[in-house]
């Protein structure tokens, strides 16, 4: 069995490096706001591998969208995301107190932050896309893919304990702790963001790199 698959994208994703973004973006949550937020950000995070692992190729193709363009696209919510955690503010906006009550609020913003922006494009970005769609191409076998697409059960479970450790990090560090990681993840972020999107341009724009 090759796990060369697995290392690579563990290391791509990298649930730990986002832990940071966890604590930030589920401030307020009550427990089972934050175990339905894992969950669901995990879930999400095997979908988009084994929907990339299955179809990654043939969506792209149907949207005539290049990966170039989808880099370019996720560098921008990534650098909307980094500014907000610059000035210690949600990443994003909170709904109108009188457009929903506030526990139906608080779920929804639970169940949005989970997908956009942890897992779609922190956990599971274009690098990691890609990367499932090339050793899907790879595959000569049913069992090749549907391997492949195990690993992404495997790189969901991580994320789940990752975010499950959460909190004990989040009462050593104190929230003039997190405020400062806050600041200093959001400058990384923001890098990372110009990162993507510089790829992405260049992909889109050869004459930008000469």
């Amino acid at each position: 069995m090759d796990f060369k698959p697995l290392i690579t994208l563990l290391a791509i994703v990298n649930p730990l490096a986002i832990v940071p973004f966890f604590i930030h973006y589920t401030q307020g949550f009550s427990r089972e706001q934050r175990i339905k937020t894992i969950w669901i950000s995990s879930f999400s995070a095997f979908a988009v591998i084994a929907t990339s692992a299955l179809l990654g190729l043939k969506i792209l193709e149907f949207f005539s969208i290049s990966l170039a363009s989808f880099q370019v696209g996720g560098g921008m919510l990534l650098l909307i995301s980094s500014l907000n955690m610059l000035n210690a503010q949600p990443a994003e906006s909170k709904p109108a107190s009188h457009e929903l009550e506030d526990g139906v609020a608080k779920a929804a913003m639970g169940a949005s932050i989970a997908v956009v922006p942890l897992t779609i494009p922190l956990l599971t970005g274009p690098a990691t896309m890609s990367t499932v769609v090339i050793y899907a191409d790879r595959a000569k076998t049913f069992w090749q893919l549907a391997t492949l697409v195990g690993y992404g059960a495997v790189i969901a479970l991580a994320t789940a304990l990752s975010f499950a450790l959460a909190g004990p990090i989040a009462r050593v560090l104190g929230k003039t702790g997190i405020n400062v990681m806050t600041r200093l993840m959001g400058l990384i972020l923001a890098a990372l963001a110009v990162e993507v999107m510089a790829e992405g341009l260049h992909k889109l724009f050869p004459v930008l790199g000469r």
